[in-house]
């Protein structure tokens, strides 16, 4: 399918034109430090096959703007379905009403006009028909099934859509962009002896679904999951106690994201409730931890031409060995720091204001080999990823639950223990990091990130890392 041209999805039939809207913009916008017109056109899909059949399949399309006016440390909002004049003139009273009640810091900003290219403008849903996507479900279906005896369940979710995003600010600056998104992920339950255990696999990106769908990518992501379940169904319950511990590369990077990545958004650091706070030069991670937030990685799932509020996403670097350097920014925060935006002011949808966000956060190689971080274990815990967890952002205390962990004992991999969590605090956990693998991943494109009520996908990942002594939360009694 040939997609329109982007001002056709917001001007040719609206009740308004571009010129309009470019006019109201400028007007809205007098006295006010910053904001913008958010125009966005998104269609999704989701479609969930269970057991032979198509459990669920949904279809979406959804239209509308926002319309943000910022005034020192506040933001005034207002958004609408509706793409016309009337309904804009109306969200411009509401944004121009808090100028009683807030003052201007008139500090200005870079608005760059370069974007990048780091995806293709794509429609997935419409490149391949309906029927052959359930046709593709049937056969993993069939493949799961041939591989073991002890399946008794296969799920297979297939997702993807675009989104159509123009952003109008004062004198004439626009920014457009079509963000294509696509993800499969293969759920398998087995059973044995009366027992059932379930695991996944997935993968993502910014891709089509022709790319997503070769069958080398969906077969190793079904041998995975069956091999994932399969070993959970022999492992031992996990014992709890403070450990050495190995955590593996890429999707362990989720620690990563949670237990350092939020603590180093600008606006809990600006209201100093993160951990990091007024940290800027000061050693908060061991030697050789360098952590990067990186939006431009081509294809990958949480990079962007350009954030949601028109910055240039870019590399950057938040904490380099060991030392912290910066923190991510949107506009609003960064002129309230002093600081300069950093490409991460993003949103979910056009009802939502941007805030800082992470887009793909990982640490950077170091020289040990994993196996070498294993061998100087006496006795630990290996973790090769982890199934969920949760953080609070002032403290920095986390809890993160693993689908399955590995007993290290005199330096090998043993048995496989269920049952899992780690628990400790992300500052604490970074300095107690006593060697860096060379073996960086990035996770496989299935991540979403929460925040305020915010969903937004996101990339993560890491090498192998030896940590100290850590608390390790176990069901063994």
């Amino acid at each position: 399918m040939t997609l329109k041209a982007i001002d056709d999805y917001f001007f040719k039939d609206a009740k308004w034109t571009k010129d309009i809207c470019h006019k109201l913009v400028d007007q809205m916008l007098k006295g006010f430090d910053d904001g913008e017109l958010f125009l966005q056109e998104s269609h999704s899909e989701s479609i969930i096959f269970d057991d032979g059949h198509v459990g669920n399949a949904n279809f979406n399309i959804s239209q509308g703007f926002g319309l943000r006016g910022v005034l020192g440390d506040v933001a005034s909002y207002a958004y609408s379905s509706d793409l016309s004049e009337k309904a804009l003139l109306k969200a411009s009273e509401v944004v121009k009403s808090i100028k009683n009640y807030a003052k201007p810091v008139h500090i200005e900003l870079p608005t760059s006009n370069k974007i990048h290219q780091l995806y293709k403008p794509l429609d997935p849903i419409s490149e391949i028909e309906f029927q052959e996507k359930i046709n593709l479900a049937k056969i993993i279906d069939a493949y799961v099934r041939s591989k073991s005896s002890l399946v008794r369940q296969v799920s297979i979710r297939i997702s993807g859509g675009y989104s159509v995003i123009s952003i109008l600010k004062n004198m004439g600056k626009e920014f457009a962009d079509i963000r294509p998104i696509t993800q499969l992920v293969i759920s398998v339950t087995l059973a044995k002896d009366g027992k059932l255990e379930s695991a996944s696999e997935g993968a993502g990106a910014r891709k089509s679904y022709h790319d997503l769908f070769i069958e080398q990518n969906w077969q190793k992501m079904a041998d995975d999951a069956i091999e994932m379940a399969m070993i959970k169904l022999g492992a031992a319950p996990a014992p709890a106690g403070e450990f050495m511990v190995v955590l593996g590369s890429g999707d362990p990077g989720i620690l990563l994201h949670e237990a350092v990545g939020h603590g180093l958004e600008g606006d809990f650091n600006r209201k100093k409730t993160s951990a990091f706070s007024d940290k800027i030069g000061i050693q908060v991670a061991a030697k050789g931890v360098t952590i990067i937030d990186d939006g431009t990685i081509a294809n990958s799932r949480g990079s962007l031409n350009f954030d949601d509020e028109g910055t240039q996403t870019q590399r950057n670097t938040l904490i380099e060995d060991g030392v912290l350097v910066g923190y991510m920014q949107d506009r609003m925060n960064a002129r309230l720091m002093g600081m300069t935006p950093t490409g991460n002011g993003r949103r979910e949808s056009y009802q939502c204001q941007p805030m800082p966000r992470m887009t793909n956060t990982f640490m950077l190689p170091g020289n040990n080999t994993k196996e070498d971080m294993i061998a100087s274990v006496k006795k630990g815990i290996y973790f090769p990823k982890f199934s969920s967890g949760q953080v609070d952002i002032t403290s920095g205390k986390f809890v993160f639950e693993a689908g399955i962990a590995y007993l290290i004992e005199n330096g090998k991999v043993t048995q496989p223990v269920r049952g899992a969590t780690l628990i400790g605090n992300g500052p604490d956990v970074m300095k107690k990091i006593q060697a860096i693998g060379n073996d960086l991943a990035m996770d496989k494109g299935v991540g979403m990130c929460g925040k305020s009520g915010q969903s937004v996908p996101v990339g993560v990942g890491q090498p192998s890392l030896l940590i100290e002594k850590i608390t390790v939360g176990g069901t063994k009694v």
